[in-house]
């Protein structure tokens, strides 16, 4: 344990650090909108590197590395298809959904303003939208945890069972006590952390292997097909990673960040930022894994803890390389990729609860504090089953964000993205978009249909849903009158 003491000390550092944020944070929260979305008041800086961190959670630094360590460049397409995506999102979405949600009733979580924007008195929009919200993001909970988990069982030696409260800790302490601004400003911190890490990284792995040519030169010896784009791919295949990118019109903590900045100014400004450090990002993770390759064939001797688990190639490598103190900052950062994603999804979760179910159905008249205090107890029940649903040490990072990305990609993608672009949608068009996108993922992931990735046929066939039931019926004067100001107020101010 000697040799990680240094990275020991980082890590209590760095968390006490995170813990102090959230304390901070306590004292801006006076009422549930400044909990849930810090009284809409981000600037562009921190509404591009919390929409980063939040989404780049743990599979950056664990499972990507892995999966491009283990077959190549082939694996590259998800980087490519989640760039693809994440622009559009940024240029179709956040801007209007930021006016669309203020114009619709102040909404401060996605069932809430699916509600008001589309005149759903009978509750049915609020409550099916808040189920998929706790399925699919206890699920979603539970990878972070996972990948946690690893992190601390990998670096100090910790068996997984201890491993898994220690990881999950520190994030459901801040996130409980400060909420969304401790949430977004640790977000901040934890983006910054996250690049300079994969930016570091490969730089050296790189001078450890002899420089640009040596490395291509031993990964093209170990096996010739690593550069091969389409190595081991088909049409099918390739479509599927590149689908990844549908995922980011429905992920309901990545959408939060729109919903919160201070002003549709902001986000021009926030896109560009936000989208530089996501491709410097994934280009030193693909870096990482790849150039991994070459060090553990040029070192075998030190390469059994990664082929054991390839998600482990970023860690080792760090240990192997860094000074120890270095070390310690590096393998922060998969905590910080961690805990950042895992603390949004745990807010979400808490929102969903404590405004649409506990707020709407039984205290309508419950006050701010209370309000405050349901949602940081919600907080903890989340935590707790997700950490219960982690237990399982063969859980796989990826596998399980695979399925809670395509379940929010399917529901919610779809419904968001056309109910800030089109005005003729209606309530039961948004309710068949939500109830057909759910139930494909499911269905599809089940039979693992044709080998398609299931967030594919979901993204389609809830699109299809929503066109054709909307059709079927007309919005309301209301609604139309609510969507014409938005659409104005976005087109003035942006």
């Amino acid at each position: 344990m000697s040799a990680s003491n240094p990275t020991l000390i980082t890590f209590v550092i760095y968390i006490a650090a995170m813990v102090l944020i959230g304390f901070m944070a306590y004292r801006s929260t006076n009422n549930l909108s400044d909990y849930i979305l810090g009284g809409r008041s981000l600037g562009s800086v921190v509404t591009a590197l919390s929409a980063g961190a939040s989404d780049m959670s743990g599979w950056l630094l664990m499972g990507l590395p892995g999966a491009i360590y283990m077959s190549g460049l082939s694996e590259s397409w998800i980087a490519i298809g989640l760039i693809i995506g994440a622009y559009l999102n940024w240029l179709f979405v956040a801007g209007r959904l930021r006016v669309q949600t203020e114009h619709n009733g102040d909404a401060l979580t996605l069932p809430d303003y699916f509600s008001s924007r589309f005149e759903d008195k009978s509750g049915l929009l609020r409550i099916i939208s808040a189920v998929v919200i706790l399925v699919f993001f206890t699920i979603y909970c539970a990878s972070g945890i996972v990948a946690g988990a690893r992190l601390f069982e990998s670096t100090f030696g910790m068996s997984y069972e201890t491993a898994l409260w220690a990881g999950a800790a520190a994030t459901i302490a801040y996130t409980f006590v400060g909420g969304f601004l401790a949430v977004s400003w640790t977000d901040t911190v934890q983006a910054t952390l996250m690049i300079f890490a994969l930016l570091l990284t490969p730089i050296i792995v790189l001078l450890a292997t002899g420089g640009v040519d040596t490395t291509f030169l031993a990964i093209e010896a170990q096996d010739p097909s690593n550069f091969d784009m389409l190595k081991n791919t088909t049409f099918i295949g390739i479509i599927s990673l590149m689908g990844w990118g549908l995922g980011y019109f429905g992920q309901p903590h990545i959408l939060a960040r729109f919903m919160a900045a201070d002003s549709v100014k902001s986000i021009a400004k926030a896109r560009r930022i936000s989208m530089t450090w996501m491709i410097l990002c994934l280009g030193g993770t693909v870096a990482v894994g790849f150039f991994g390759i070459a060090y553990f064939s040029a070192h075998p001797e030190v390469a059994g803890p990664v082929t054991e688990n390839p998600e482990r190639v970023f860690i080792e490598l760090a240990k192997l390389l860094f000074n120890p103190w270095i070390a310690g900052v590096l393998l922060s950062a998969i905590l910080a990729a961690v805990m950042s994603t895992l603390s949004c999804q745990l807010l979400v979760c808490s929102s969903a609860l404590t405004e649409d179910f506990y707020k709407a159905f039984l205290r309508k008249n419950a006050s701010q504090v209370e309000l405050v205090w349901v949602g940081r107890a919600m907080v903890l029940a989340v935590a707790l089953v997700a950490i219960a649903m982690a237990a399982n040490p063969e859980n796989r990072v990826l596998g399980l964000v695979s399925y809670a990305w395509a379940g929010f990609g399917a529901a919610f993608g779809p419904v968001v993205l056309i109910s800030v672009l089109w005005k003729g949608m209606t309530r039961n068009g948004a309710l068949a978009g939500i109830v057909v996108g759910a139930v494909t993922v499911i269905v599809w992931k089940h039979f693992e249909l044709l080998g398609l990735y299931e967030i594919i046929p979901g993204f389609i066939f809830a699109s299809l849903a929503i066109f054709l039931v909307s059709k079927m019926g007309e919005p309301t004067a209301g609604m139309l009158q609510r969507f014409a100001a938005a659409e104005k107020d976005f087109h003035l101010n942006k």
